[in-house]
This record gives C-alpha cells, structure tokens and sequence, in this order.
C-alpha cells in the first residue's frame, strides 16, 4: 500500500516532539482558568493539532464551557472573547515553549534513516511562524530537523483540518503525485488533514496528545494499561479514517523500510 513513499509530513507537538502534546495544554488550561473556568481535559485535548485561535473557539462552543461563561459573565463568549484569550494564550507558550521541543524517543535515528534512504522529511503544524521559530532551533539541536515546514501563517490562517499546509509541502518538496506522500500525527485533526489532502494519512499512538501522558506517565503503566490505552487510541485514529497506525516513530520506520 505504502512502499513507495517518497515523502513524509510529520506533525510537530506530540508527533516529532514534546511528548504527550504537554505545552500547549498547559498554556490552555491556564488561559480558561484566568477567565474563572476550568476546563477539562478531555475539553482541552478534543480540538487539539487546529491552529490554536480555532482551538479556542472551538472550546468556547462546547455546552459546557459556554454554559459556565454565560453564568459567570452573562452572555455567550464571541469572536472577541476569543481573541482576547488568544492573546493570553499566545504570551503564555511562547514563554514556555522552548523547554517542550525536545525530539521524542526514536525520532532522531528513525527520521535521519528515512532521510538516508531518500525520503523527504517535511512538516505541518498548529503552531504559527512565531511559535515555530522557537521550536524548529531548539529541535534541531537536539537532531531533529525536517527539510521543509510550514504553519498556517503559510496558508491565510487556514489550519487543520484543511490541507493546504500539506499541499505546500508537497510542492516545496518536488513531490509529483499525493499518493507518495504520508501525513503522520498524533491527533484526529491530523488524520483528517491528510485524508483532506488525499495523501496517505497515519496517527502515532505513544506520546500522542489522544493518549495525553507524559513519558514518566506512560512508563509507569503495567504492559496491560499500556496496551489498552494504545488500542483506544488506535481506534481513535482508524474511526476518523486513518489508513494506517503505528504506535512508535520506529514503527513507521520499519513498516517503510523493512
């Protein structure tokens, strides 16, 4: 299905880096706890890989949210409640941001092999220019590094799940036909950017934010919490039609190049 790969589109934050997907959940729950809400997890994580302005509008609709905005501030947050979270938001990981981009376990040996082996690295992300500028620096010294990337600041602020950063990849990287491409990525907004794009579309379970552990987390489970978790998140990613999953980076990495 996949054995002529000639390109692979990483994700950055729980993909490629930052196990778990921590920094922008922290940022998050912050913002919404400064407005006098507290959000849940499974509130913070759902729109997680959308460019972040999306994620907080995206949370600001939830019932439940909406609901705890209306009984505190007598209205239904808007556009401009949106915004001026953002800005809180915004402030707030990018002063943290730069202890998050450490690569994960295997992504430096797997990503350098595919690269040895003539396959194109490139890279979308829902972080914007500013954010990226942290990242991208601090990633490659600890090694990793993609030949191309681009975030919604490339594309008119459109994010995932559309699929223009993909198709900017592609582009950049000399890619003639999308069924050459893999999309790789740790969140149902990924998956759903590369169907979007009708490349190959595949989610990475351990370190994902679906799973939403750290690393000392997940290696405190025994070998059954761990395969539990692995599977409902693997069912995640089959359902938003992800054609593959892999629960490693080095996974990946086997499955192309044997």
């Amino acid at each position: 299905m996949m054995k002529k790969i000639k390109a692979v589109i990483f994700d950055w934050a729980g993909t490629t880096v930052d196990f778990g997907c921590m920094a922008p959940v922290q940022a998050f729950v912050e913002v919404f706890r400064q407005y006098g809400i507290e959000p849940t997890m499974e509130e913070v994580r759902e729109p997680m890989g959308m460019l972040k302005i999306d994620h907080i509008r995206t949370m600001l609709k939830m019932e439940r949210i909406k609901e705890l905005w209306v009984e505190k501030y007598g209205k239904e947050p808007g556009e401009e409640e949106a915004q001026a979270l953002y800005e809180i938001f915004e402030e707030k990981l990018l002063s943290i941001l730069h202890l998050y981009a450490d690569p994960k376990p295997g992504v430096v040996e797997t990503v350098n092999r595919l690269k040895r082996n003539g396959i194109r690295i490139g890279s979308t992300t829902g972080y914007n220019d500013k954010m990226m500028d942290i990242v991208v620096p601090a990633a490659k010294e600890k090694g990793y590094e993609p030949d191309v990337w681009f975030s919604p600041d490339s594309t008119g602020q459109k994010g995932r799940p559309y699929p223009y950063m993909i198709f900017r990849n592609i582009e950049a990287l000399g890619i003639k036909k999308v069924r050459r491409v893999l999309k790789v990525g740790d969140t149902v907004s990924d998956i759903k950017e590369g169907k979007n794009a009708g490349v190959w579309s595949a989610g990475i379970v351990v370190g994902s934010s679906e799973m939403g552990l750290t690393l000392e987390e997940y290696e405190a489970l025994t070998q059954d919490e761990r395969e539990k978790k692995c599977a409902e998140v693997a069912d995640r990613f089959i359902e938003a039609g992800a054609d593959k999953v892999f629960y490693t980076i080095e996974d990946l990495g086997e499955f192309l190049l044997g």
